[in-house]
């Protein structure tokens, strides 16, 4: 189907035939019709066959016509993304916002864009806190829909969409997915049009290596030469055919040392990548303020022309990685499977090394078949390989032939709703109570009734855990009422800062244990909810953190678990509270790397977390005990900025974080106004700091007309604080 026929505004096929679009997809072509009328879709085809493009077009379409549309996914990075392909329609007059945090904060700017892009967290923050402009709301898109079964992030989405199918039923929904095996009984609950194909923009042969050879679905074979590892010599054929690869494996140390493998290798492939490479990896050295043992590993595999992909890397990292790949100048990217979830990076070539990953709580598990049919399915780069491979590594023939029937030849598991456990619904019932939708216990039963679980099953099956969710909830004093139900103030405020009320009630009870000089027992309370994603522990951690403990125990807040049984979940919250307070201790990465085996992106993670939940924690010692709210606000401050108490007055300026703010405090400029004293001249010589971060310093002092040098038009550095 031509562009030109579908009868939208001519500036959309303008603007897309400039992006080298011409006409749709079979499947696009099929979808487009229902999606421009208004109507729910569920739309569910293979990675890579153009989902997105579907979904644009029914929200450029309606925006236009005086609509606002919202779209919901489930990663950070996947928001930013989304953020950039529909930005690039701003010159049509559209208007494009990001929102991915700040669960307490509403920000009034959302309501003057035409097209809001959002987690499913901040959505569901969004309509606790009953944004006007959500009502305005005439397209709703919810991509990667299939992750509705995902434990942690599909009870949110899926409530979500109960919440605008109940309260805003003219609003169109646009569920975007996967091949899922159930997705008419998706499409039936959403009450949607369903489109589902298996056509792909580019032909993907499958195939199982073992013993040497590539034994493909379509019953041919390919020999590999004799002596070489099976990835080695599929990653160097692929490139010197011209083009790139995509390894996944089960761990990140796996990712780490493969790339450094495989670099030794590429870097002979590539040498008209030479340049621009060293570009890159000087790039990633360049923006790190704090250098890192992570950050100089992957510098170095760049520099020959591969990479490593985990949630160990910082974004800014990882987005580097991303656009060299794109740019042609990385040849090999090796990575974790969560650079398969959403992100566009295609391959001529996908390997899957691993299908199967450590799990802490079951041991060695084995990944299930969608998960894999999305690695695969970035094999295949449109308008650049006239087809894809996907190669499994087995490692004998019982395996080959296992993964040849599962995985290749198999069907993807079912999608099925995790709405239905205590711990899913407790925020959700306490959100829908705050915001006044369930003003009765029938009123829940109603709203849950409505959910794909009963879809699925039976509302009985979450009765029991609605009852005892509301019980839990009175008895904690966040909600009251026998036949009319009703927030209290605490139950609001525990909405509105968006936290568990099980992690709510763990504060607060420390809270009311809360003394002076109890730093590591706040920070610690903070690390022992719910919402804290806790260390692993290591054998090797047992002895080293018990003898912490006895150091840290007087300040404890929350006293140490009597049941042995829990005593290994209570020395990983002592852990993960030991990370967050050596990031406000100013540790450096490098050391915390080497103590905790983890990467910035890791440290990024819980401080995250952290800084999320000690706001909450001030929030709940405003009702419960305003004594402890200036000690939790300085920790606060100093978990968002990884600093001393002393330093907070410093990296209050834009582009001075932890080490900036340390090298100007120790030459004994401690306040703005010892900057505002220092000249330009001195303040460019300090390490770290340098001639624009001094330039941009002077700026925000209002000193920029002090015979300072002008930035120069190109070469400019940096000014974040990484």
């Amino acid at each position: 189907m031509k562009l030109g026929d579908l009868g939208i505004d001519g500036r959309i096929v303008d603007k897309l035939r400039a992006d080298g679009i011409e006409e749709l997809y079979p499947p696009q072509a099929q979808a487009v019709a229902p999606a421009l009328a208004g109507k729910n879709l569920v739309l569910s085809i293979p990675t890579a066959s153009g989902k997105s493009l579907v979904a644009y077009l029914a929200i450029l379409h309606s925006v236009l016509r005086g609509g606002k549309a919202l779209y919901i996914v489930p990663l950070k990075a996947l928001a930013s993304e989304k953020y950039e392909d529909l930005a690039k329609f701003a010159d049509l007059g559209i208007r494009v916002g990001e929102s991915t945090g700040d669960y307490d904060d509403i920000d009034p700017k959302l309501s003057t864009y035409d097209v809001v892009v959002a987690t499913s967290e901040k959505v569901d923050s969004l309509l606790r806190h009953r944004t006007k402009w959500l009502k305005q709301i005439s397209v709703v898109v919810a991509d990667e829909v299939h992750l509705m079964n995902d434990p942690d992030r599909g009870p949110t989405l899926e409530v979500i969409l109960v919440k605008f199918r109940t309260f805003s039923p003219d609003s169109q929904l646009i569920a975007l997915s996967a091949t899922i095996r159930n997705c008419s009984e998706l499409a039936e609950w959403l009450e949607a049009e369903l489109v589902t194909s298996d056509w792909r923009p580019v032909p993907l042969r499958e195939g199982v290596c073992s013993d040497g050879q590539i034994f493909f679905t379509d019953n041919s074979k390919r020999n590999l030469p004799e002596g070489e590892k099976p990835i080695h010599s599929i990653v160097s054929s692929t490139i010197r055919a011209g083009g790139q690869c995509l390894v996944f494996v089960n761990t990140r140390r796996s990712t780490e040392s493969l790339a450094v493998e495989l670099g030794t290798m590429v870097k002979k492939l590539m040498p008209e990548r030479k340049d621009a490479l060293s570009r890159a990896s000087k790039r990633l050295v360049g923006e790190q303020e704090e250098p890192t043992m992570l950050g100089a590993k992957l510098a170095r595999c760049i520099r020959h022309g591969s990479a490593f992909h985990h949630a160990g890397l910082v974004s800014s990292q990882r987005k580097l990685v991303e656009s060299s790949f794109r740019n042609g100048d990385i040849g090999v990217i090796t990575a974790t499977p969560t650079l398969a979830a959403g992100i566009n990076l295609p391959a001529r070539t996908v390997i899957v090394r691993d299908v199967k990953r450590f799990d802490s709580n079951y041991g060695y598990t084995t990944v299930p078949v969608l998960e894999v049919k999305q690695m695969c399915g970035r094999a295949g780069r449109p308008r650049y390989d006239k087809y894809g491979e996907a190669i499994l590594i087995a490692r004998n023939e019982e395996e080959r032939r296992l993964m040849l029937d599962t995985y290749l030849l198999g069907e993807n598991e079912n999608l099925f709703s995790k709405l239905g456990t205590e711990p899913a619904i407790r925020s959700h019932v306490l959100g829908l109570v705050a915001t006044g939708d369930a003003r009765s216990y029938e009123d829940l039963l109603d709203f849950f009734g409505r959910t794909f679980l009963a879809h699925q099953t039976n509302i009985h099956h979450l009765e029991d855990n609605i009852e005892k969710v509301t019980k839990f909830l009175m008895e904690e004093g966040m909600i009251e009422g026998d036949d009319e139900l009703a927030v209290t103030s605490f139950g609001k405020m525990v909405s509105d800062v968006y936290i568990d009320p099980k992690s709510a009630t763990i504060i607060r009870d420390a809270l009311k244990n809360h003394r002076e000089s109890c730093e590591f027992g706040l920070i610690h309370a903070i690390c022992s909810v719910p919402d804290m994603k806790l260390m692993y522990l290591r054998r090797s951690d047992y002895e080293w953190i018990e003898e912490f403990l006895d150091e840290v125990r007087a300040s404890l807040l929350v006293e140490p678990p009597s049941d042995i049984g829990r005593y290994e979940i209570f020395l990983s919250e002592i852990k993960t509270a030991k990370v967050v307070h050596d990031w406000i201790s100013e540790t450096s990465e490098t050391s915390m790397e080497k103590t905790y085996g983890i990467g910035p992106g890791d440290i990024r993670n819980k401080v995250e977390l952290a800084e999320w939940l000690t706001h909450a924690a001030s929030r709940i010692a405003g009702l419960v005990n305003r004594d402890a709210t200036g000690e939790i606000g300085d920790i606060h401050k100093r978990i968002l900025y990884g600093v001393k108490g002393e330093l907070l007055e410093l990296v209050k300026l834009k582009g001075i974080g932890r080490v900036r703010a340390r090298a100007l405090f120790d030459r004994d400029l401690r306040t703005l106004e010892h900057l505002r004293n220092t000249s330009y001249d001195i303040l460019k010589q300090i390490p770290n700091v340098g001639e624009a971060v001094a330039r941009s310093i002077k700026s925000q002092l209002g000193q920029s007309e002090l015979g300072i040098p002008e930035e120069p038009e190109s070469g400019q550095s940096s000014l974040g604080d990484f």
